[in-house]
């Protein structure tokens, strides 16, 4: 497997990837993801900016989508509770993962994270931070068994709350 930088080219399976993740939640009676979040503008944005990534499987099959950054996330700066580094350390963020339905269950979120995190350690980046929805007890899970630490609450643009997580990788 290989987690590269999406294309213009990606954007149809990237989108198609998680309109399933969108279904999949609904289904689990998560309101994450359910008023058009993310549009198809938002992971142009992506793309352009070079943090829109997809796994692909030795065949080049799509397997699944992530947002990528070490440029900061606005909503972070305010949090009910502190993160485990302070305002001022450089972090690296992911947003948006998705896993193609059909690989679901296969450690694919496992790697992506893997990926990213060897990536900030190689660029003595020390932490990564994500925050998920409340109710996405899958992604909680996940998250604690990446050793990630809960930090808090955040509020998004819309005023919506989500849990807060960070795992530094190296003191």
């Amino acid at each position: 497997m290989k987690l590269e930088r999406a294309t213009a080219q990606d954007l149809n399976v990237t989108m198609s990837i998680i309109r399933a993740a969108q279904v999949l939640l609904a289904s689990q009676n998560i309101d994450q993801w359910q008023n058009g979040y993310p549009t198809k503008q938002i992971i142009l944005d992506d793309i352009k900016n070079k943090e829109s990534y997809i796994l692909k499987s030795e065949q080049s099959e799509p397997l699944a989508t992530t947002m990528f950054s070490i440029r900061g996330e606005p909503t972070y700066t305010k949090i009910l509770g502190q993160w485990k580094t302070n305002s001022s350390t450089k972090y690296g963020v992911i947003h948006r993962m998705a896993v193609a339905k059909n690989h679901r269950g296969k450690g694919l979120a496992k790697f992506i994270f893997s990926s990213c995190e060897k990536w900030l350690i190689q660029q003595q980046i020390p932490s990564m931070r994500i925050d998920t929805h409340k109710d996405n007890f899958a992604m909680q899970q996940l998250l604690r068994i990446l050793d990630y630490s809960y930090c808090g609450i955040i509020h998004l643009p819309s005023g919506d709350q989500r849990l807060a997580f960070e795992k530094k990788l190296f003191s």
